[in-house]
């Protein structure tokens, strides 16, 4: 139900349940957990690309079989444990998580795609919170996570209606980074996580939590973060290794 593929520096971890058009069972959600903790600790992985399998969805978000027929099952939409909340599970990764979102992503499935530090969206693909209408609230930050990045009137507009937005709207609203043919999604996403593989992983995850950490807070609280730890880490780079990472940016700037 889960595959990992890696090449060189770069995992792509692809949610394989295309029957059920990769709905977020428990099962799963425990091996999401358990794929990520492993690539955050491999010292060969320095990108993660999630897609979903097929064209149809990225994830339908979680089983509503195995809700309804599991009165236990319920709790999983509020569940912080890394191991049953897949958002979490992404954030156990320091490393960057390029979202390729090959199909609809619903409801969890959609918290699942925010939970990504880019979103590369195909043709087909098409976003929906449907929390309301299934008659569940969100419980993995979509509610707070949404108006955030796309508004808040855009955001209710989507929650309050259930309504799916197509991929060329969710670039237009900044959802996505940007959209692609479905034939080009994966080599889209494959090349942007080379271009980030191309940098040492240990000053990939070093600015990926500077960002984070500084975004959940207020402007002038994320500029004293950003003083603190910039600071620290600034202090031991040494001019060598400037300019031997100058010669490489100007290298690589004559190639582009």
């Amino acid at each position: 139900m889960l595959t990992v593929e890696k090449s060189g520096p770069i995992a792509v971890v692809t949610l394989n349940r295309p029957e059920a058009m990769n709905a977020l069972s428990k099962a799963l959600r425990a091996a999401l957990h358990t794929v990520m903790f492993e690539l955050d600790a491999d010292p060969a992985i320095s990108v993660v690309v999630l897609t979903g399998a097929g064209e149809r969805a990225f994830t339908a978000g979680l089983d509503l079989k195995e809700l309804g027929s599991d009165p236990k099952a319920m709790s999983a939409a509020n569940d912080q444990g890394a191991d049953s909340n897949p958002v979490r599970a992404i954030e156990v990764c320091r490393k960057p998580v390029i979202g390729a979102i090959n199909g609809v992503a619903i409801t969890g499935g959609f918290e699942l795609a925010l939970a990504c530090d880019v979103l590369i969206a195909s043709e087909n693909a098409r976003f929906a919170d449907t929390h309301a209408r299934v008659g569940i609230m969100p419980g993995w930050g979509l509610s707070q996570k949404l108006s955030r990045l796309i508004g808040i009137y855009r955001a209710k507009e989507l929650s309050l209606t259930g309504n799916f937005i197509d991929a060329a709207t969710a670039e237009a609203w900044g959802l996505v980074n940007r959209v692609v043919p479905a034939s080009e999604l994966m080599p889209t996403a494959l090349k942007l996580a080379a271009d980030m593989a191309s940098i040492p992983v240990e000053t990939l995850s070093f600015y990926k939590s500077l960002i984070d950490e500084g975004y959940g807070r207020s402007f002038n609280k994320g500029l004293e973060i950003e003083h603190k730890r910039s600071s620290a880490h600034n202090r031991d780079v040494t001019p060598e290794s400037v300019e031997a990472r100058r010669a490489a940016i100007q290298a690589r700037a004559r190639t582009q």
